[in-house]
């Protein structure tokens, strides 16, 4: 099984934008969504990911195939100097198979320093993969704090080995 993670560039955009659907269906229940008048979900920052620096666009296949995507940015803006993981999603057909731990290890990898993962407290299921993909990628050395800005869960901060030296 060949896993790999490539950059999305913006004429692939509608890929992302497809996807996005995909995903926040899966979210639907744990957050207050709803579809709008033409039956979709939309992500107002989707294409601030070719608009905006310090944001990437990632597509997840395996031996080929679409099997998810990430969205990662980076504070430059805000000054801070973290890498965040803005939204991950890999389709059920590939869950529960180590694709999003390979995917989520090689983007932490590819952005050296500091890590902000989040994510929403109802989701548990969520919680419990980022809890293991981190603790598993740091090997135990990481933070976990709560989300007070935006009420939402747990976050967990910590070095990607690439920026460890």
């Amino acid at each position: 099984m060949e896993i790999s993670v490539e950059r999305v560039p913006l004429e692939r955009a509608q890929v992302l934008r497809n996807l996005m659907e995909l995903y926040q269906h899966d979210h639907a229940e744990f957050e207050d969504a709803e579809l709008d008048e033409h039956g979709l979900y939309g992500y107002k920052y989707l294409d601030h990911y070719w608009t905006e620096p310090g944001r990437h666009p990632f597509l997840i296949r395996v031996d080929g195939n679409i099997a998810g995507f990430a969205l990662v940015r980076d504070s430059t803006n805000t000054g801070d100097g973290k890498n965040e993981m803005a939204e991950f999603f890999i389709v059920k057909k590939y869950r529960r198979r180590g694709i999003g731990r390979i995917a989520a290890h090689r983007i932490f990898d590819t952005f050296p320093g500091k890590w902000s993962v989040g994510q929403v407290d109802r989701n548990l299921p969520a919680k419990g993969f980022w809890q293991a993909i981190i603790s598993d990628y740091t090997e135990g050395r990481f933070e976990e704090i709560t989300d007070t800005e935006w009420g939402k869960g747990p976050v967990r901060l910590f070095e990607s080995r690439a920026g460890s030296g």
